[in-house]
């Protein structure tokens, strides 16, 4: 696109180089600090990547809703608090709703020669690019005092409009688009759950004769497929660590067993892991708390997980291969058994004990068909993994793309009238 025919030096390195007859005002010229109203006929709300969303009544108590503000359709609004734990989503908002919020919130009402919706993208850049960096203390809490001072573009009112107005069609192209390839991506990962769902449970063969395992949650499997209860092919292990050397082990119903070092995750680590149960290579292991998840899976190592988990050892090492039975394990029929025999008062407290998993029964093939199995798997869901890696890098170069063209709007690197 065009650039405009003449730039000066903004002075601020965020903003760079700006048309020429662009003004350059602070903050507090074109936004005040509103006042705390409070408001108790209106909704709890609260900020979420850029957007003023509704928050449940219910679970803000009475008096934590009377000490929160007043934030009205058309106003903005700011979280200022713990900068520095998120330095990804968006703090900045302009609400479409009228709602009440945080009193830790600050509250922008703009001047009337405005047009928000320009300032709506310009402080989304300003917010990512220059806000985040103020404030100081452990957790990293500004004021409008902090802001009030900075430097914001104020282009010609027509100008405004006719950005925000650009931005509005094009952005609103780019996301239709992602929302495309997210929805392809849905549907990918459908077909790869499927397929992997009818190959453990059924195999691979769809003439194989068929019998009823007499278990509800395994229903019909190939008449040559075997069904015992897990008491006998697996025993429970409670092998300790002495001192907590050994590889920290994540179990989560998304990875299944991995090692903590992959994650990005750094809460909750602990000083000491002497004492924590340790699983080798092929041991199932169940994070007791999430197993109604499909929180679970066959260990690809040595390692230590908490010593709240459950871990089992295979009876004879040649009847499971590890790989197919996380994926059994992980299935749609034993999934839904988890959920109806594990105990607790409330579904987020759930609790999947050993007892529990030595009781049920598994229906399963011989070892050469579940490597036969696992090989087809590899290859069929590969496919499918490579067309949804495929869609993602897509989708993070349109919306590297939004990103750009927001930022060289609001700050005139492009002319869009």
């Amino acid at each position: 696109m065009q650039a405009y025919a003449e730039y000066k030096d903004s002075g601020e390195g965020w903003i760079a180089e700006v048309p020429e007859h662009w003004e350059l005002k602070k903050l507090k010229r074109i936004f005040s600090e509103k006042k705390h109203k409070a408001n108790m006929s209106l909704n709890c709300g609260s900020i979420s990547f850029g957007k003023v969303v509704y928050k449940d009544d219910e679970k803000v108590p009475h008096a934590t809703k009377a000490s929160y503000q007043e934030v009205l359709e058309g106003e903005f609004l700011l979280n200022p608090l713990n900068l520095n734990y998120d330095l990804i989503s968006l703090r900045i908002a302009l609400s479409k709703l009228n709602v009440v919020v945080s009193a830790g919130y600050i509250v922008l009402v703009a001047q009337n020669d405005v047009d928000k919706e320009y300032f709506k993208y310009l402080l989304h850049r300003y917010d990512v690019a220059f806000m985040k960096l103020l404030g100081s203390g452990v957790r990293q809490t500004i004021s409008f005092n902090h802001i009030a001072n900075s430097i914001l573009l104020a282009p010609p009112r027509l100008e405004q409009t006719a950005i925000a107005g650009f931005l509005d069609e094009k952005t609103a192209k780019i996301d239709e688009l992602v929302g495309i390839k997210r929805r392809q991506i849905a549907l990918l990962a459908e077909r790869k759950q499927i397929l992997i769902q009818n190959a453990v449970t059924k195999g691979l063969n769809p003439d194989a004769p068929l019998k009823d395992s007499g278990v509800d949650w395994i229903g019909k499997i190939p008449a040559h497929w075997e069904v015992k209860p897990a008491k006998h092919l697996f025993f429970e292990v409670d092998e300790r660590s002495k001192n907590g050397d050994e590889e920290l082990l994540s179990v989560s119903h998304m990875t299944g067993v991995t090692p903590r070092s992959e994650k990005t995750v750094s809460m909750f680590l602990a000083e000491d892991y002497s004492g924590s149960k340790i699983c080798r290579d092929g041991d199932l292991v169940f994070n007791i708390m999430w197993a109604w998840m499909g929180a679970l899976g066959a260990s690809p190592q040595v390692g230590i997980v908490s010593p709240s988990y459950a871990v089992f050892r295979q009876l004879k090492s040649q009847t499971f291969d590890p790989v197919y039975l996380e994926m059994l394990m992980q299935s749609l029929g034993y999934i839904e058994h988890y959920n109806k025999v594990s105990t607790g008062l409330h579904s987020s407290r759930l609790r999947f004990y050993s007892h529990m998993f030595l009781k049920m029964k598994i229906g399963y093939p011989s070892f050469e068909e579940q490597e036969r199995i696992v090989q087809f798997l590899a290859k069929e869901t590969g496919k499918i993994i490579k067309a949804i890696s495929v869609l993602e890098n897509q989708i993070t170069k349109l919306n590297e793309y939004k990103t750009t063209l927001i930022n060289a709007a609001v700050t005139g690197k492009i002319k869009v009238v």
